[in-house]
Formats: C-alpha cells, structure tokens, sequence
C-alpha cells in the first residue's frame, strides 16, 4: 500500500503522466470538461472534496512553474486568489478571461481534475515545471538565466 501522498489510483497515475510545461487544471463541479480530456472526477457531493484540499495535494506532488486563473478571481474571489499566490510561492501566476478558462485553455489541458467544489471562479491551471536544483545543480551544469534564480 502506497505510506504518503495521493492514494486515488487514477489521479496519481495522471499526475505520474505530466512532463515540463504540461497543462494540468483542478476545476470546480460545474465546469464543462471537454469529451477529449483526461478527466480525473474526484467530486462526490457539494464542496466533497473542496477546491483548496485537491490543490493542496496536487502541489505536495508537482513541481508548478505556472498559474492561470480568470481574471475575475483577483477581484470577485480574493481570498481565493490570496490562498492561490500563498501555496504556489515559486510560480509565475497569469489571468485569462473566464470564456478562455472554459474554453481555450480546457482544450490544452493534458489532465482536468473536477473536484465537488461550489466555488466561483474555482478553475485553476497548473503549469508544469522542473526541480531546478535536481536538474541543474550538478558539476560543471551551467544552469540558462531565467532558472538561475531558484538555485
């Protein structure tokens, strides 16, 4: 039996999928996941499980360089987004428009995650990324200028 981390088979063998720059998104029980994703269904009942619990699991398991959000979140959901900036410290964070959210970008996701959350606005794309330190700390590794930061 697996001691730590995600123990719902399905999700863990998706995430276990993701590569640098993959799109992943954790989306709320309403959200019009396309026929064509990789759709993880992990809600049972209203807010079972919740936006920020699923989030939290994921962020223990993925190196995240990137958020998208709508750009209502930063103004009609701020504690939201509050919590968001606060659990992804080392991602650069974007806004896209809602319509975008719901379409565009569910299209270019690799993995949707729909939770049982009841929350608006409560669509968040993960990016993926690269342990900085792990992949270029090495000797003799000269790591490019725009990771040079994180190590």
């Amino acid at each position: 039996m697996k001691r730590t981390g995600i123990l719902n088979a399905e999700l863990s063998g998706a995430l276990a999928t993701l590569g640098h720059t993959d799109l992943l998104m954790v989306v709320d029980a309403g959200f019009p996941i396309p026929r064509s994703a990789h759709r993880v269904d992990l809600a049972i009942a209203e807010n079972l499980p919740d936006l920020r619990t699923v989030l939290g699991l994921i962020a223990d398991e993925l190196v995240v360089e990137g958020v998208v959000r709508a750009e209502d979140v930063t103004t009609n959901n701020p504690r939201l987004d509050e919590w968001i900036q606060g659990r992804f410290t080392d991602a650069e964070f974007s806004t896209r428009s809602h319509a975008d959210m719901l379409g565009e970008l569910a299209q270019q996701a690799k993995v949707i995650v729909r939770t049982g959350a009841f929350e608006p606005w409560g669509n968040i794309g993960l990016f993926c990324g690269v342990d900085v330190p792990r992949w270029f700390g090495g000797d003799g590794v000269i790591a490019p200028d725009y990771y040079a930061s994180k190590l």
